[in-house]
Parts: C-alpha cells; sequence; structure tokens
C-alpha cells in the first residue's frame, strides 16, 4: 500500500514538473519573440515565470549615448491625453526627445540602431523646404540625390516654376557625423539634369541610372517617369507621360519591384491640391510599367491618396503609404486613413491581399523602404518610424519635425529629408540591395 502511495506521489510530482516545464518553455518563446529574451539570463526568466503579471525589467541594458527607451507600457494609459499632434510623453519635452533621437520601442530596434548611432544635421534651408522627396543614392559616385519640394508656397515651386535636384556627397557627411550639428560643412549642389525633371517628387535606382516621378506643371507638361542620368551631361529621357491618351494626376513614387524587374509608381492627386495641376481625370492608383513590353497597368485603386511605394527584398510584398489624412492645402483630416498598407505580389505581377500594415503614431507616413532583413522604415511626422514584418513598432529617428523622406546611402548610412533641415544617420542597419 505504502509503494503504492509513493508510485502516485511521485506520477503526480512528475506531472507538476512536466507542466512547469512545459509553461515555462512557452514563456520563454514568447518573451523570445516579444524582443525581451536577448541579453537577459536565467534568473530573469523565473522571476518573470514567477510573476507572470510583470513586465520585463530593461534598464539594465545599456543604451548607445543618443539612444532612450520609449516603451510601449509608459503611454498605454496617460493622466492627459494630448490633442493629435506631435506626441511628447509624459516625463519627457521636446527637448529631450531630441537630445537622444533614437528611441527604442522595442529591444529589437538595437540591432538596427547598433552601438553607436548618431543623427547629424548637415544643412538647414531657412524657410525653403530644399529637402523633400527622391532621395536616391548613386554607390559609384557615393553621393545621394534629391529635390525640393514642389508646390509648397514658402518654395515658390509648382505651377510658374520647378523644383529643383539637388546632391551632396556622403564620404561628406560621414565626415562630419561625429557632430550634432554640421550646418554648412557638407556641400549642397544643384543638378542640372537636362532636360529638367519638373517638379520631381519621387526617385528609384534602375540599371545604373535613376527614375524620378514628375508631378507635372500646369496642363501643358504631364506628370511622367524620367529615366535620369546620374553623372554628367545628366540627360534624362520620358519613359511614360500617359495613361492611353489620358494625363496623370500627379505621379509621386516611384520603385522596381525585385523579383520581376518591372516598375511601380503611385498617382495621387497633390498637383491639383497644391494649384499647380488641372483637374484630374482619373483615380489616384498605383501602376505597374512592363519593363519588356512597357504595357501599363493599374495595380491598385483602392486608397484615398496613395504615396510611397517599396517592395520587401524578395519582391513577394508591397507596401504603399496611404497619406489620405493629408490633403495640402486644405489641411489635414485626422479621421481619415493615414497607414500602410501591404499587398501580396501576385506571381502575374498584379496585387492582392490587402492588409493594413501599419497606422502611423504622428501625422501621416509618406516616403517608405525596407531593410535587408525585411524591416519597413516610414518617413512620418515625427521622423523616420520603423517597424518589423509584422507590423510591430520597433522604433523611431526622431527629429522633431516632419520627414518627408529618406534613403539608405550604403551600410550603416542614411540620408533624412527634414523639409528645411537636411539630416545624416549612422546606424546598424544594412538597406535592401540596390535594384541594378
Amino acid at each position: 500500500m505504502a509503494s503504492l502511495q509513493a508510485r502516485t506521489l511521485n506520477t503526480l510530482l512528475a506531472m507538476v514538473v512536466i507542466s512547469l516545464v512545459t509553461a515555462f518553455i512557452f514563456q520563454c518563446a514568447f518573451l523570445y519573440y516579444a524582443g525581451g529574451l536577448k541579453a537577459l539570463n536565467p534568473f530573469s526568466l523565473l522571476s518573470s515565470f514567477a510573476n507572470p503579471n510583470s513586465i520585463m525589467d530593461l534598464s539594465s541594458i545599456s543604451l548607445p549615448a543618443q539612444a532612450q527607451w520609449m516603451l510601449p507600457a509608459s503611454t498605454v494609459v496617460l493622466p492627459f491625453v494630448q490633442p493629435p499632434d506631435l506626441f511628447i510623453p509624459p516625463g519627457t519635452t521636446l527637448e529631450s526627445l531630441l537630445e537622444k533621437p533614437f528611441h527604442v520601442h522595442h529591444q529589437d530596434f538595437l540591432d538596427i540602431i547598433g552601438l553607436n548611432p548618431t543623427l547629424t544635421k548637415i544643412a538647414d534651408s531657412g524657410t525653403n523646404p530644399m529637402f523633400h522627396e527622391a532621395p536616391v543614392w548613386y554607390p559609384p559616385t557615393d553621393e545621394v540625390f534629391f529635390c525640393q519640394n514642389a508646390g509648397a508656397k514658402a518654395a515658390g515651386t509648382g505651377l510658374n516654376r520647378s523644383s529643383v535636384l539637388q546632391k551632396v556627397s556622403v564620404p561628406q557627411a560621414v565626415s562630419v557625423s561625429h557632430l550634432r550639428d554640421a550646418t554648412g560643412q557638407v556641400k549642397v549642389d544643384v543638378v542640372p539634369f537636362d532636360p529638367p525633371v519638373i517638379n520631381p517628387n519621387g526617385g528609384t535606382n534602375y540599371h545604373g541610372n535613376f527614375i524620378f516621378a514628375g508631378e507635372g506643371q500646369g496642363s501643358q507638361v504631364p506628370p511622367a517617369l524620367y529615366l535620369a542620368n546620374p553623372v554628367a551631361p545628366y540627360n534624362t529621357t520620358k519613359l511614360v507621360n500617359n495613361y492611353y491618351g489620358r494625363q496623370f494626376n500627379s505621379v509621386n513614387d516611384v520603385a522596381v519591384n525585385p523579383a520581376n524587374g518591372d516598375i511601380y509608381f503611385t498617382d495621387v492627386t497633390y498637383g491639383y491640391l497644391q494649384d499647380f495641376r488641372p483637374e484630374p481625370v482619373l483615380p489616384n492608383q498605383a501602376y505597374r510599367l512592363n519593363a519588356v513590353t512597357k504595357a501599363l497597368t493599374a495595380v491598385a485603386d483602392d486608397q484615398i491618396n496613395p504615396n510611397g511605394i517599396t517592395f520587401s527584398p524578395d519582391g513577394k510584398y508591397a507596401y504603399i503609404t496611404e497619406t489620405g489624412a493629408s490633403m495640402a492645402f486644405q489641411g489635414y483630416i485626422q479621421s481619415r486613413p493615414a497607414g500602410i498598407y501591404r499587398y501580396t505580389v501576385a506571381p502575374d505581377g498584379t496585387f492582392e491581399n490587402r492588409k493594413l500594415f501599419a497606422h502611423v503614431t504622428v501625422r501621416i507616413a509618406d516616403g517608405i523602404h525596407c531593410d535587408n532583413k525585411g524591416n519597413v522604415y516610414a518617413g512620418c511626422g515625427d521622423g523616420v518610424n520603423v517597424w518589423n514584418p509584422s507590423g510591430v513598432l520597433l522604433g523611431k529617428i526622431f527629429t522633431g519635425r516632419t520627414a518627408a523622406n529618406f534613403q539608405f546611402t550604403g551600410d550603416g548610412r542614411m540620408i533624412i529629408m527634414g523639409a528645411t533641415h537636411l539630416y545624416f544617420a549612422t546606424l546598424g542597419a544594412k538597406g535592401a540591395e540596390l535594384s541594378w
């Protein structure tokens, strides 16, 4: 009888141990996928397991000098919910947020920013938004090209004068990356493309050249995609400027799918909303230009204002920023969409399975790119925001102002367009492979 009781007790104890071990394994798996397992010892895990309601303590992890924690648990309940604008979390100020501009919302962001990330202002154009969109890196000369804002009142561009394309030397930016403010120490040159790209806005690499999206000007200069030579004599030629006889609205952004090599671009009515384009004659849509046959097809018409476009590194997914909340001269309508949508790229190059990938936290998302691991970066109302492929916000490169666009300029280097401020960042991430 005693032997039977002992065996029964041992069986019960074994079942309890198995249950505890199983629960512990699940806890470890959860912490791993939540980003909380790295750099933690088993005692931390056991402590968390003993109190499943506890929040992982990451304070013991050393952060780079220009980084600070901004964990979600600190802001899910606020003593006062501010009106929608630039979000300043309790216990912080705009100055403190700018002092350490790499905001870590998730531990995986540490892998992205690396051991010693830096953010440097390298140019300031006063009130003229010279640093707006179309950033494209040209590796042979290690230069990055970008454009002035088209249609902005402060720029005087749009109907009577086209915005211009410019460039800077990346090595010059690298040489001052140890400074926080290096204004005037990096030369900004206007690039004389010929014929000029009229009101440029988006850009991408293409077989050793660039493709720029031009928004057009009035009714006589239709929006177009331009193939541009990145070196002198900076000659250009048009790739497409109409949809079967109808002018586009204002071609906004362009990207090349790395899987099929085709050219995709977005078309939206911002030229009309900024008074330099006539009334639209097409819906706001995304298009595909077949690189071989030149066949032009619409692939998406399900957004109010389709804006930035990019692809995952393997070309399986397309990401388009929806800026329906921004109506240009008509202002912001905060209740309208301001997110990023993901599409599956079908084998035939069409888009399917539209899915909300993320809703941005400040204003809208504009320019969008991926790194080589498939993380998604977007220029937003407070800087560059970064999500993992599942749409989890990992962190921000905080500029305290709208960063309409940005671009990787080689491994661990990034240029950021801040309208009147131009920034250069060093970090740990690498951009997705260029379309050559």
